[in-house]
């Protein structure tokens, strides 16, 4: 995203605003107050923010606020579209059966927990699992770009449609855009098939989603092997 776009997205009216000039307790209540880089220093940090946020509706009907899970220092981060209810009940993301599938496509290529964090573009749960809004995503977003920040990923997996939408800005369906890289503020982004979706598609027949996404988890693990 350009410097530009980045500027207006925060609502900031100008370059100066630094987190020394923003009241931090504001920041949960109004989407229009800005969160700039720097302004958190820990994950605890922005879960305490997130579980207290009404920057966006998802506020008033969330259980948990559902932040991250993982190795906050990984090379590989994974971002995925947003919490269902085991989330919400739990407080930690892709612990449902579209989790539990995650866990095995990693474990694939012998990646565990502790070489991944997980996160989401929105970290409350939308009523009836349905898709987040754009403006959802809007509000949200500033606390994704300080957890990227934090984290300093080699590589970020883009789980499905939103998450790409929500952080590249590509509009286009996940089925043209996956395995695709695309570059984001310098980094290597990978838009992939939510498992959510392999779910729905059984099939492992050559040309399959499972069979693309299985096509997928190896380029990203090769990516990384090169980079590390």
């Amino acid at each position: 995203m350009a410097g530009d776009d980045q500027m207006d997205l925060f609502n900031l009216s100008g370059a100066a605003d630094s987190p020394s000039d923003i009241d931090p307790e504001l920041i949960p209540t109004d989407a229009k107050v800005p969160i700039p880089p720097g302004t958190y220093t820990s994950m605890e940090q922005i879960k305490v923010h997130c579980n207290q946020c009404y920057r966006c509706d998802l506020g008033k009907t969330r259980t948990n606020a559902v932040v991250g899970r993982g190795n906050p220092n990984a090379d590989l981060m994974i971002i995925g579209e947003g919490p269902g209810q085991n989330e919400d009940e739990t407080g930690l993301p892709f612990v449902g059966k579209a989790g539990q599938l995650l866990d095995k496509i990693l474990a694939s290529v012998e990646l565990t927990e502790a070489d991944i964090f997980i996160s989401n573009i929105v970290k409350c749960r939308p009523p009836g699992n349905r898709t987040p809004t754009q403006d959802e995503m809007d509000a949200c977003r500033p606390y994704l770009l300080e957890q990227i920040r934090m984290v300093d990923p080699k590589i970020i997996m883009l789980s499905g449609a939103s998450a790409v939408k929500g952080l590249v800005g590509d509009k286009r369906g996940i089925t043209k855009i996956r395995g695709e890289w695309l570059e984001w503020e310098g980094r290597l982004c990978m838009p992939v098939f939510h498992p959510a979706y392999l779910l729905r598609n059984q099939s492992r027949e050559r040309g399959s989603p499972k069979w693309l996404m299985w096509q997928d988890i190896q380029t990203i693990r090769a990516k990384l092997d090169e980079l590390q």
